[in-house]
C-alpha cells in the first residue's frame, strides 16, 4: 500500500485528509466551478481598471497552492495554474473564524484549491482575489520540493531544489510542477510543431496518418522493435520510418503529403538519440532534393522566427543564423576542404580501408565503400558544420531509396541537414524506378551482414506500388526532438521529451 511508506510529513497530510472526510468534506470532488484562468482574470481586471472600475465580482479561480502567509485574522496565499500565478486574500470578517481556521489547519502547499470572490488591487499594487468562499479540489499527500524565490535586478527568480536530472526525468510531473522554465520548453515545442504544420498546410500539403504497426519495416537504417499479433498469427514491427507508406500515397495521386508522428528504433540512448522519437516526413511530387532544400530552410527558419522573433539563436556556445539561403556542400568537397582527401582518388573498398588505417579511424572490415566514406564524414566534416548546411551527394550503396545523380552511378541526390554539428534531417530525390529499386534491395542483401542495421528488407508491396508509376518526387525527414533541442538551447533530447527512456532502477 502507498500509505505504508509514508514519511511523518506525508502521514500528517494523510491524517488531514481523513479528518476532512470525517467532517463530510470530499478532498477530491468531482467538479470545479472555475470560470476563468488566472491569466484571464488578470486581463479582465486590468481592462476593468482601465475603465475606472476598482473591483470585478463573481470570479472563480482554481490552481495549486504555492504560498501561504498567515497573519492572524488575515491570510494571503498564491495559487498557480498553467497560465499564471495570482494572490488570494482571506479575511476573517469575510469568511468567518471557523473557515479560516479550517483553511490554515487542513490546506498545505501543493494542494489544489478553488476560490471565489471579487478581484481588486491591493495597496502594494498586486491584483488579488478577495476570497468569499473556497473549497479543496485535490489534497496533495506528497509535498512538492521546496523552492526559493530571489529578487535579482528587480525581477523574481525562482530557484528550485529539484535540480538532479535523473530525478527530474523520472518524475517529470514534479519537474513540471516546480520548474516553470521546464513548462516553457514544452510550450515552445508545441509552437515549433504548429509553425511547421502551418507552413506545410499553406503550401497545399495534406497531413496524413500511416501505420505504426507494419508487417515489413523500412525507409531508414535502423533496427526495429518487434511484436506479435495473436489473432493474425503475424510478427509485426514498430515503424522506423513513414517513408514507404507516404510514397504509396504519392503513387495514389496525393501529390503533397506529410506526417508528424512517432518512430521507434531499437538503438542506443544518447544526448541525440531516444528509442521513441518524433519525426516530420514530407513528400512532394514533381520536385527533387533541391526543392526539399528550399522547403527545409524556409520551414525551419520560420519556426525559429515564430518562436523567438529572430533567425539567430544560441546553441552549444555558438551563435547560429538560420537566415536563408543555407550553405550547400558536397561530401567530396567537404573532405577536400577539411581533410585534404579527394574520394575520387580512392575508388575501391581496399583503398579506403588503407586510408582509414593510415588516419587511425576504426572500421569494420568488409564494409561497403559508402559506410567507409561515412566514417570519414563523421570524423572530418560533421563536427565542423555549425552554421546550417546541406551536406549533399551521398554514396549510392548507403542510400538505397535515392535517385542517382545523372551521369554518376556511384552517387545519389541526397542531403542531410547539419546545424550546430548535429544532423537534423535527411532528404532525397526519391528513386521511382521499380526495377532499379528491386536491384538496390537485392544488392544490399548481398553486401551487408545479416545483422547490419542498414540492411533493408525486400518490401514486395512497395515495389508493386512503384510499378504502378510514381512521378518524380522529393522527400524529407526532420527530427522534431532535435530541432526543439536546438531552438530552445538545450544540450540533450531528455530536456525536450516529456518522458524520455531511462535505464531501469535496480532494486
Amino acid at each position: 500500500m502507498l500509505i505504508d511508506d509514508f514519511s511523518d510529513l506525508e502521514r500528517t497530510r494523510y491524517e488531514k485528509l481523513l479528518r476532512m472526510r470525517e467532517e463530510g468534506i470530499d478532498p477530491y470532488p468531482t467538479r470545479s466551478s472555475k470560470n476563468m484562468t488566472n491569466a484571464e482574470a488578470i486581463r479582465v481586471f486590468e481592462t476593468a481598471e482601465a475603465n475606472g472600475e476598482t473591483e470585478v465580482p463573481n470570479v472563480i479561480l482554481a490552481g495549486r497552492l504555492r504560498a501561504i502567509r498567515n497573519m492572524g485574522k488575515l491570510c494571503f496565499a498564491h495559487i498557480e495554474d498553467s497560465t499564471d500565478k495570482i494572490q488570494l486574500f482571506f479575511r476573517v470578517n469575510e469568511i468567518g473564524e471557523e473557515k479560516l481556521a479550517g483553511f490554515l489547519r487542513d490546506f498545505d502547499l501543493g494542494d489544489f484549491i478553488e476560490a471565489s470572490g471579487n478581484l481588486t488591487r491591493t495597496k502594494r499594487g498586486e491584483i488579488t482575489l478577495m476570497v468569499h468562499n473556497f473549497a479543496m479540489l485535490a489534497k496533495a499527500l506528497f509535498p512538492l520540493p521546496a523552492d526559493k524565490d530571489q529578487v535579482i535586478d528587480g525581477e523574481t527568480v525562482r530557484h528550485s531544489v529539484l535540480t538532479d536530472p535523473e530525478t527530474r526525468y523520472r518524475q517529470r510531473y514534479v519537474d513540471l510542477a516546480v520548474n516553470p522554465d521546464v513548462r516553457d520548453i514544452f510550450i515552445s515545442r508545441a509552437k515549433i510543431i504548429d509553425s511547421m504544420r502551418a507552413y506545410l498546410d499553406s503550401r497545399g500539403y495534406l497531413e496524413v496518418e500511416t501505420p505504426i504497426l507494419q508487417p515489413i519495416y523500412g525507409g531508414a537504417a535502423a533496427k526495429p522493435f518487434t511484436t506479435y499479433h495473436n489473432q493474425l498469427h503475424q510478427q509485426l514491427y514498430l515503424r522506423i520510418s513513414f517513408e514507404l507508406y507516404l510514397k504509396r500515397l504519392i503513387v495514389g495521386g496525393l501529390d503533397r503529403v506529410y506526417e508528424i508522428g512517432r518512430d521507434f528504433r531499437n538503438e542506443g540512448v544518447s544526448f541525440k538519440h531516444n528509442p521513441e522519437f518524433t519525426q516530420l516526413e514530407l513528400y512532394e511530387a514533381y520536385t527533387d532534393y533541391h526543392g526539399m532544400m528550399r522547403i527545409a530552410e524556409e520551414m525551419v527558419s520560420k519556426a525559429a522566427f515564430d518562436l523567438n522573433g529572430s533567425y539567430i539563436f544560441n546553441y552549444d556556445g555558438h551563435e547560429i543564423d538560420l537566415t536563408p539561403p543555407w550553405k550547400r556542400l558536397s561530401i567530396r568537397q567537404g573532405l577536400i576542404d577539411f581533410a585534404g582527401i579527394d574520394i575520387k582518388d580512392y575508388p575501391s573498398v581496399e583503398s579506403l580501408e588503407a586510408l582509414l588505417e593510415e588516419r587511425q579511424i576504426d572500421f569494420k572490415p568488409g564494409s561497403p565503400r559508402g559506410k567507409l566514406i561515412g566514417l570519414l564524414m563523421e570524423e572530418y566534416i560533421e563536427p565542423r558544420l555549425i552554421q546550417p548546411t546541406f551536406l549533399c551527394d551521398y554514396p549510392r550503396d548507403i542510400s538505397p531509396l535515392a535517385k542517382n545523380i545523372p551521369g554518376d552511378p556511384s552517387t545519389v541526390e541526397r542531403f542531410e541537414i547539419f546545424i550546430g554539428g548535429v544532423e537534423l534531417g535527411n532528404a532525397f530525390t526519391e528513386l521511382n524506378d521499380p526495377l532499379e529499386q528491386e536491384k538496390r534491395f537485392l544488392e544490399m542483401a548481398k553486401a551487408y551482414a545479416s545483422d547490419d542495421e542498414e540492411q533493408h528488407p525486400l518490401d514486395q508491396d512497395f515495389l508493386r506500388a512503384l510499378a504502378y508509376g510514381m512521378p518524380p518526387t522529393g522527400g524529407m525527414g526532420i527530427g522534431v526532438d532535435r530541432m526543439v533541442m536546438m531552438l530552445t538551447g538545450k544540450n540533450t533530447l531528455r530536456e525536450v521529451i516529456l518522458f524520455p527512456h531511462l535505464r531501469k532502477i535496480e532494486d
